[in-house]
């Protein structure tokens, strides 16, 4: 470890970097609660009046409107009607021990309609989270009136009127008091973009650091993002090796190396030509195997050190009369590190061809070529065959490698750190050694007055890290450190970067504080919280220049439009694709994409080109949404596709051959188009052997139409599949659904799971279940071997959806799901509010969403303008 590393260790940790915390919260009017098993910070609130009513009073215009119309209708009911309701309507099902779904009206307590206690107390058990969501639960059945079931009394009308009013105002205001910001901490990818950014860096943080705790699918929400003091030490450890990969440590810049390497010049060449890989004339090696033994890796095309280099492949299709695909990827000796893929490309037949892209290489990763879809069915290359094999086959003339690319020296980070300072190499005793190739050169900061100096430049990487100015008096802190640093024997580069050190472990820079406008009675954002907001929803990092100029100008919060106007032009053609991946990941779940492995023995067209695909089509897809501003019904039925040749070849699609996605048009018949029948959908809810109607249903409901069901009641089992292939889902769904406890959910969740039964696990549309035990043999092989499974029983995928609609298959469920634009339109809002804003959101956000829907109605619906109406609105402007 470097002096740097050690300094930072031994002198400043977790334990004495506390002390910083609680100045620096204490600055931000924050309460802490503090875990004491984990001695980690748990939860950080605004402090804010304790006083509900005081809540209530600071709502945006649109909520408080919502809650006096409440409240109007409310006043002339009688409070205890609520509790006389529930006994004449519910209690016949839902009371004793026996009650139906485990739900016992009786057993709870409606204080907070029975005005028997003053208004503050009454919301007591309200407060408690999962009473709150009971009779969340009770007031959204009966105001959409499932409840009471057709076969029971229906509430009067004057009745339904009392009740669903006197619920609606008392779990406005409860939810409205209780939504008070939690202190949202950057996540994992959020932390590393930051500092990747600031530094000009390209370091995996993120694997260094525990997993981010999710709410309502997303890792953004506040009160899910905990802090501990081992969490703290990586923090610190993270921060070193930023400081030490951006600090300049050499004169010049790297030497620019290029490669020029053959397959035929390696120690594998001259082992494989002639047995499985062919040389041909021009200097060119062929392969004829898609992956396998031998590999194409090619290790004279290392990394020297680790940095951004250009790639370019030089080859050509061989013996074929069509383009052959083939992965570009690096790999390395080392046993348990990622091995990363950077593209699928293709040569043509003809004269040789070139592709050419800049990657990040790590410290001697190899460069590793990976044929697809070619394979020697016959076994023809044995015995010497090799010169007279006629198949198709990779020809790779040349790979040329070139790099560290440097584009900006110093970097970024070291400009950061050092600008204004006078760090200065220290020459060696001998000055000969500087020409020595092991030589590594030795630098100090030769600033002596420590706030002349070191205070200017403290507070220039503060406002770096704080994202908004920060002045002299507010690094008082940070400069006492480095002055105790000094005292404690550092030298002055060692002493000021221990401060800085501090500074990214700060809260301040860890979480975005969101402190509101300088009216601290405000729920409103102030113009650099905005900015950060805005910054990290749809650029997953710091405010840019631009960004952090409106906010100095406080054009973000007082002039109309500016905010619109900057997520515009962060939403443009150059936009990043850090909002689109980690949208998705969260709301479509595809961060585990990769936690199963499907069945080799049920699903063998199955491979690594066809998972690579599915999240590439995905993210296309919903970029194509975004960027052509289509209507928010594409989501589940478009008239188009995001398609390569593999996807196409899954999808049973004709005519693509190139591996780059591209958008397809459809024929009306296609049961493609839309998220719902994507691989990479269909295999997350699935778990690679079988699916569940079940799980693809709960998915369904809850990511794309937002309807959340209650856990199983205790004691519920779930429905495990029958891969002999004896019964269907179906069959032994309908014995569980006869529970009473389990049916009332059942009716909203399976419909959509039966109907996604039309796809296998990896998104294959089938019409009999494969199965390892029964069914009929099939012939046919792939990858030159024959399947080993059979077919089964037969897919049913009609259903009936609640409110009386019925569909036969997939496209009919597809076509009634597509009109509810209403719903997908409230539900995707609902899921960017949350994503953008770090807040669940609740009862009390119901009517602003409501309102947005109904602005992007008007507007046709567009997922673009849906996502620009959520950046306006009170709901993202507001803590």
């Amino acid at each position: 470890m470097n002096c740097l590393g050690m300094q930072i260790r031994t002198m400043l940790t977790a334990n004495s970097i506390w002390q910083f915390w609680l100045l620096a919260l204490n600055r931000l009017r924050c309460a802490v609660t503090v875990n004491p098993q984990t001695l980690g910070v748990c939860g950080c609130r605004l402090v804010m009046s304790k006083c509900p009513l005081l809540h209530v009073l600071l709502a945006s215009v649109s909520c408080s409107s919502a809650l006096s119309c409440a409240q109007a209708n409310a006043d002339e009911t009688n409070p205890t009607d609520v509790r006389a309701l529930l006994i004449e309507y519910c209690y016949d099902c839902h009371s004793g021990e026996n009650a139906e779904a485990n739900l016992a009206l009786d057993q709870l307590k409606p204080d907070a309609f029975d005005g028997a206690t003053t208004r503050e107390n009454a919301f007591d058990s309200l407060r408690d989270e999962e009473t709150f969501a009971i009779w969340q639960r009770i007031y959204d059945r009966v105001e959409k009136r499932e409840m009471p079931p057709e076969d029971y009394e229906a509430l009067r009308p004057d009745d339904y009127q009392r009740f669903t009013n006197t619920l609606h105002q008392s779990l406005s205001e409860v939810h409205f008091a209780e939504k008070q910001t939690t202190l949202r901490r950057l996540n994992r990818r959020e932390y590393t973009n930051t500092l990747n950014d600031l530094f000009g860096t390209n370091l995996n943080l993120a694997g260094n650091l525990p997993a981010d705790g999710r709410k309502h699918e997303f890792d953004t929400v506040g009160s899910a993002l905990a802090v501990s003091m081992s969490q703290l030490e990586l923090y610190l450890e993270s921060i070193r090796t930023v400081i030490d990969a951006a600090k300049v440590k050499s004169i010049a810049p790297p030497e620019v190396k290029v490669l020029s390497c053959s397959y035929a010049t390696t120690r594998e060449g001259e082992k494989f030509i002639g047995d499985v890989w062919k040389l041909l004339d021009d200097g060119s090696v062929v392969f004829f195997r898609s992956g396998g033994y031998p590999s194409g890796m090619l290790r004279s095309a290392s990394a020297s050190t680790e940095g951004f280099y250009d790639i370019e492949v030089t080859g050509y299709a061989y013996q074929s009369t069509s383009p052959i695909t083939f992965a570009i990827g690096a790999t390395t000796f080392q046993r348990g590190l990622e091995r990363p893929t950077f593209g699928y490309y293709s040569f043509a037949p003809g004269p040789p061809q070139t592709h050419k892209l800049r990657v990040w290489l790590p410290h001697r990763y190899m460069l590793e070529i990976t044929p697809w879809g070619i394979r020697d069915k016959k076994y023809e290359l044995k015995d010497g065959g090799i010169a007279t094999y006629t198949g198709p086959g990779l020809a790779i003339k040349e790979v040329k490698l070139t790099g560290p690319i440097t584009d900006e020296f110093p970097s970024r980070g070291h400009k950061l750190l050092f600008d204004g300072l006078d760090r200065q190499e220290v020459l060696p005793a001998q000055k000969n050694q500087r020409e020595k190739s092991w030589y590594v050169p030795k630098f100090q900061i030769n600033n002596t007055d420590p706030r002349e100096d070191i205070l200017p430049a403290i507070t220039r990487v503060a406002s770096a890290a704080f994202r908004r100015p920060v002045s002299s008096a507010d690094c008082g802190d940070y400069l006492r450190l480095y002055r105790e640093q000094l005292a404690a024997g550092d030298d002055v580069e060692q002493a000021y970067l221990t401060a800085v050190a501090a500074i990214f472990c700060s809260p301040e820079f860890l979480f975005l504080t969101e402190l509101g406008s300088e009216n601290s009675n405000s729920r409103l954002l102030g113009d650099f919280d905005l900015a950060s907001r805005l910054a990290y929803m749809l650029t997953r990092t710091a405010p840019d220049e631009q960004l952090l100029a409106a906010a100095a100008a406080g054009r973000l919060t007082g002039v109309h439009g500016e905010l619109r106007s900057q997520a515009e032009r962060l939403l443009g053609p150059s936009a990043d694709d850090r909002f689109i991946v980690d949208f998705c990941d969260s709301w479509l779940n595809l961060r585990e994409i990769d936690f199963t492995n499907p069945d080799k023995n049920l699903y063998p067209e199955f491979d690594a080109y066809l998972q690579f695909s599915m999240l590439a089509e995905t993210r296309q897809f919903v970029r194509t949404l975004i960027a052509d501003n289509l209507p928010i019904k594409n989501v589940v039925k478009s008239d188009f596709a995001m398609l390569n040749n593999r996807l196409a070849v899954h999808y049973g699609i004709d005519g693509v051959e190139s591996p780059d996605i591209r958008r397809f048009l459809l024929p009306s018949t296609s049961v493609r188009g839309g998220l719902l029948s994507q691989g990479s959908i269909l295999k997350v809810s699935a778990n690679g052997t079988n699916t569940s109607p079940v799980v693809r249903g709960v998915f369904v409901t809850e990511r794309i139409l937002g309807q959340y069901a209650p856990p199983p009641p205790p004691g519920v089992n779930g429905v495990e599949p029958d891969i002999r292939g004896a019964s269907t889902l179906r069959q032994l769904l309908e014995k569980h659904r006869d529970s009473d406890s389990c049916s009332n959910c059942h009716a909203q969740i399976d419909p959509p799971g039966f109907a996604l039964e039309a796809f296998n696990p990896i998104g294959g549309w089938r019409d009999r279940y494969r199965s390892l035990g029964s069914g009929d043999k099939v012939n046919l092989e792939i990858q030159g071997r024959k399947v080993r499974y059979r077919l089964g029983l037969e897919v049913d995928a009609s259903g009936n959806l609640p409110g009386g609609s019925t569909f036969a298959g997939y496209a009919e469920f597809r076509d009634l799901l597509a009109k509810q634009q209403d719903a997908l339109a409230k539900s995707l809002i609902s899921k960017l509010l949350t994503f953008g804003t770090g807040r669940e959101m609740g009862f009390s956000d119901r009517p602003e969403i409501d309102k947005l829907a109904n602005q992007a109605g008007q507007l046709g619906y567009g997922v673009r303008d849906i996502i620009l109406l959520v950046i306006d609105s009170q709901l993202f402007r507001a803590k």
